[in-house]
């Protein structure tokens, strides 16, 4: 038996780390299992096999790790689905630590399809599809450099250098095949077996808390993470949005946070109405993904109606139902990775109901905390003088806020009155100071205001709209009779959104771009797609609004010109394939027939299903005298045949006539030295 090749070795290696990688990149594979298969690899690709002079033993001691695994999963300590992939990790590290014969690749191979299985059920995200084809190439470069090597004689090298091209090009082949196997093939979509959420490699980076405390440095705006997807009806039709998200209102201010007084409704929905719709509503569906990290739900102002929730979790999709607290905040029931939903908005330039709010709700508008700096109300009064539309007041503060006042997160920590430090000493703050100080010297004034907080902007990527952690922002509502809540923003324009680095937001945009891509044409790729595939091929999709009209059929000369250019394309075609494929075959099949025939007249006859590489190893095997000239031969042989290095002129008559001079000496021996 030829030792197995080291490339051959490394390429299967990889390729199983490869399919491992597919299910950790969910996040949820076990810290042990992914500690002890990784250990496993390291061993394996510096060549070391432990376990091969005792492979039953090294398997038996998986049965205990089984027991172990399955006892986790019956105490409901282990999702069934990890529990096998884990498991399905083991085995092929096991396997990779053992003696290397084609069994052992064969199940080495079997266990990274399960674990790319695995990978899919887990998470199916855009990691996966890089682990998926890196396995693939991994894999089958590796299957076919084992062909190879089980030609070829024992003792004699690999051709690798010459076959590495067409085993490429014949992996390039096999993943053209797949995609359009994919594509064209009646299938369900994936989203049928594929889990939804995983925590993915990262910890959640925002969210809503009770309380909002003024103060410290904003780092959460340098953050580009993507938190929430969206797609609005109607579609705006823009690469920015300008928009406000609304997660939860606060009401009262006690000179250090922000926190709200309204009692929760215990009541679970799995629908909520907050105010009164609108003829023009804009309508939302939004997933909040597992970076977001609360349960609180985000909506475009001014949300009218919600529902229609899903809860994504490691074990699939489940409804879930609602609950309301105070400041128009709604929350998820239970805990969940991410979430789906449905939300209609009024748009903000349309007079909408101020919502359901008690009588302690609507005094609280007006309240102030208690040893407030006198000079904050003195302050707001020579800003507002004697406005009395509250519109306007607040339009008049907002403007002076942001001419005489800088944004910055470069700030220090907690201030007895964070307030008064920043209109008084600082003169600098981020989002949350601009909004409070907006907030409290409209109450000052007798304006009923409140602050808000959520995300601002919304980047377009396809047919969505995606906000990142960094566009995390604060402003004020302000309360206009006949009108309702009204938002008024004090903060400066240009640091209303996030504030990442532009090469690193950049690089995010486009991993959300091709992610976008890849879970609309692959995970939820469906039999419908697949219907619209085939007929935008034959019928182009027309132009909105352009009108339908009577197919045309294109005149005769057309069509014989297509037939004609076909018909020379597939010539062409035919006559290179043969001059550069099949000639070389055919000279290389001429050239062992030759070999075999000189063979047989030695007296040298192979077996039933004998071909010449089994000749030349069982001449090796046996010592014969043929032996030295026949494995060169056998060698350039498969060079010619596979490995895409034709014959030279002259060199097939080169080597027969050395085999026949192998031949005439052997039989020149005396019988006593051919015996030996």
């Amino acid at each position: 038996m030829t030792r197995p090749h080291r490339l051959r070795l490394i390429l299967r290696d990889l390729g199983t780390g490869a399919a491992f990688a597919s299910m950790a990149v969910s996040g949820q594979v076990p810290v042990w299992a992914l500690g002890l298969v990784l250990a496993a690899l390291l061993v394996s690709l510096m060549g070391w096999r432990p376990f091969a002079r005792a492979p039953r033993l090294t398997a038996l001691l998986l049965l205990p790790l089984a027991g172990a695994v399955y006892l986790a999963v019956a105490a409901g300590q282990m999702d069934l689905v990890v529990a096998a992939c884990s498991f399905a990790g083991l085995v092929a590290s096991q396997r990779l630590l053992s003696e290397t014969n084609p069994a052992t690749d064969g199940q080495v191979l079997l266990a990274g399809l399960l674990m790319i299985a695995g990978g899919a059920a887990l998470s199916g995200e855009l990691l996966f599809a890089v682990c998926l084809l890196a396995f693939a190439v991994l894999a089958s470069l590796s299957l076919g450099l084992a062909v190879v090597e089980a030609a070829v004689p024992p003792g004699e090298p690999v051709p690798v250098r010459h076959v590495m091209r067409p085993l490429a090009m014949g992996v390039l082949v096999a993943m053209a095949g797949a995609v359009a196997f994919f594509i064209l093939f009646p299938r369900l979509n994936w989203n049928m077996g594929v889990r939804r959420a995983s925590p993915g490699l990262g910890t959640a980076t925002s969210g809503f808390s009770d309380t909002v405390r003024l103060g410290g440095s904003g780092t959460l705006k340098s953050n580009p993470r993507v938190v929430l997807r969206a797609k609005l009806t109607p579609d705006p039709g823009t690469e920015q949005l300008a928009s406000y998200w609304l997660g939860r209102t606060y009401d009262t201010f006690d000179g250090q946070e922000w926190s709200t007084i309204g009692a929760p409704n215990n009541r679970r929905r799995t629908r909520v109405t907050l105010r009164p719709g609108a003829e023009k509503q804009v309508y939302q569906r939004i997933e909040l993904l597992p970076s977001y990290g609360s349960r609180t739900l985000i909506a475009l102002e001014t949300p009218a109606k919600l529902g229609n929730a899903l809860m994504h979790t490691p074990t699939g999709d489940r409804r879930t139902q609602l609950q309301e607290l105070g400041g128009d905040e709604l929350r998820f029931v239970e805990e969940g990775l991410g979430y789906s939903y449905e939300v209609y908005s009024v748009p903000p330039d349309m007079d909408t109901d101020p919502g359901k709010m008690a009588q302690k709700e609507m005094d609280q508008l007006l309240a102030l905390p208690e040893g407030m700096d006198p000079r904050i109300e003195a302050l707001a009064r020579q800003v507002v003088g004697d406005e009395e539309d509250p519109l306007a007041a607040a339009n008049k503060l907002s403007s002076w806020l942001q001419r005489e006042y800088t944004y910055t997160l470069e700030l220090g920590g907690d201030v007895a009155d964070p307030l008064m430090e920043f209109l008084f000493v600082r003169k600098a703050g981020h989002c949350e100071h601009f909004a409070t100080a907006l907030t409290l010297m409209l109450r000052t004034q007798g304006f009923e205001a409140r602050l808000a907080t959520g995300f601002f902007g919304g980047e377009r990527v396809g047919d969505e709209y995606i906000v990142r952690a960094g566009d995390a922002h604060a402003w004020t509502h302000v309360l206009v009779p006949g009108r309702g809540f009204v938002t008024v923003d004090a903060t400066p324009p240009a640091f209303r959104a996030n504030q990442s680095l532009e090469l690193l937001e950049s690089l995010i945009s486009l991993y959300e771009a091709i992610e976008s891509a890849w879970r609309t044409s692959v995970v939820d790729y469906s039999f419908r797609d697949q219907m619209n595939f085939m007929r935008d091929l034959s019928r182009p999709p027309r132009e909105p609004g352009q009108e339908q009209q009577r197919p045309r059929l294109p005149p005769l000369r057309a069509w014989l010109t297509a037939a004609l250019v076909g018909a020379a394309v597939y010539w062409t075609w035919k006559y290179l394939s043969r001059r550069k494929s099949r000639t070389p075959a055919l000279e290389a099949t001429r050239f062992v027939d030759a070999v075999e025939r000189q063979l047989v007249a030695a007296g040298v006859r192979p077996g039933d299903g004998e071909t010449l590489e089994d000749v030349s190893a069982r001449l090796t095997r046996e010592a014969h005298p043929l032996a030295p000239a026949v494995s060169p031969l056998t060698r350039r042989y498969l060079e010619a045949r596979f490995g895409q290095r034709p014959l030279r002129p002259g060199e097939a008559a080169r080597f027969l006539k050395e085999l026949k001079q192998a031949i005439e000496a052997q039989r020149q021996q005396p019988p006593k030295a051919r015996a030996s």
